[in-house]
């Protein structure tokens, strides 16, 4: 009837004072997770091999006064806990240090390489995100039938292939080239130099191909499962079953209906793998020679470069907590029983 209202409790809604006590409840957890990343930092890279001041003097025979010179510049003449309290002293003003290979404030070599980090995930994350919940929610509502089942198995083999892998074998076949196929795509970089203006844009972006299409055919598929996984779920809801009792036509059912309230795990998800991409792009920039954070941090794990690597792996943990603290702040905002 077109006045009957359904029955059953309503829906509960956030109160107002639940949900403040949630958010410092987050922000206190993703404080402490960050203040064990800065512990982390610290001691984990103390542990790999290799002498800093070695690289600094380019590996020639030096006197034991010229190596005592280098060791109290950067302070690795003091005791390991003095270095402790002094890096820690330092981070939380924003100081994380020197770099020993560049001699210069990790924060502006950070600075520099950023920029093109979020030129590469941030284009890629748009990509897989847009791929995986369209091609998830056409998988759903065709559930069963061969373009289901080899979307939902393209997208578990890809996921499961390592990205560096993926990264060389386009690198072959795209790049050097095969016969019968041509190289097309640059072996790596992110520009040949000797462009400007479009012309310059035009080369980055075609630097950006092999990359981007590496990161979005290894993650594409995880957005594809959960949004294919909770479609299904929504899918045997009697309020479609109305819908379509109605004559709404079967692509409005699914749009308008079952799609917004599927895209609940999904919208966490992505705000989970945008974090995640940041810090999982390491091997891809290296594989590639991208002028990123990731080319950036494997090569001051070559020297090693403490502050450098401290640093770096200081905004790639930083990265990954920051987005599962805004994932948990916008939950309650789409399911207010989360907050109570």
């Amino acid at each position: 009837m077109g006045g009957e209202r359904p029955t059953g409790p309503p829906p509960r809604r956030l109160t107002v004072g639940a949900y403040p006590r949630y958010v410092a409840g987050k922000l206190a957890g993703a404080a402490v997770s960050l203040l064990a990343v800065l512990v982390t930092s610290f001691f984990l890279f103390r542990m790999i091999p290799g002498d800093p001041v070695k690289f600094m003097t380019g590996r020639r025979p030096v006197s034991a006064e010229q190596i005592a010179v280098y060791r109290r510049e950067f302070g690795l003449d003091l005791p390991l806990w003095q270095q402790f309290t002094e890096y820690c002293g330092k981070a939380l003003t924003g100081d994380l240090g020197t770099s020993y290979q560049f001699r210069a404030p990790v924060v502006d070599k950070i600075g520099e390489a950023l920029p093109n980090t979020l030129l590469l995930t941030g284009t890629a994350f748009v990509l897989y995100t847009a791929l995986g919940v369209f091609l998830g929610t056409r998988s759903a509502w065709r559930h069963g039938r061969l373009g289901d089942r080899l979307h939902t198995g393209l997208a578990l083999t890809l996921y499961s292939i390592p990205s560096f892998w993926l990264g060389l074998l386009l690198i072959i076949v795209l790049s050097v080239g095969v016969d019968p196929i041509p190289g097309l795509f640059p072996t790596g970089g992110m520009e040949s130099g000797s462009e400007e203006g479009f012309a310059r844009t035009v080369d980055i972006a075609h630097h950006l191909v092999l990359p981007v299409v590496t990161l979005v055919a290894v993650e594409y598929g995880q957005t594809l499962l959960v949004t294919r996984s909770a479609l299904l779920d929504e899918m045997g809801g009697d309020y479609l079953t109305t819908a379509r009792a109605k004559g709404l036509r079967d692509d409005l059912v699914r749009r308008r209906h079952a799609v917004p309230n599927a895209l609940l795990p999904t919208v966490t998800l992505v705000f989970v793998n945008l974090g995640r991409t940041v810090a999982g792009v390491i091997l891809v920039e290296t594989v590639f020679s991208w002028p990123g954070l990731g080319g950036l941090f494997y090569q001051a794990l070559s020297v090693p470069d403490l502050p450098l690597v401290q640093g770096l792996f200081f905004v790639f943990a930083a990265a990954v907590i920051l987005m599962n603290t805004l994932a948990d702040l916008l939950y309650p905002l789409f399911d207010p029983r989360v907050g109570r």
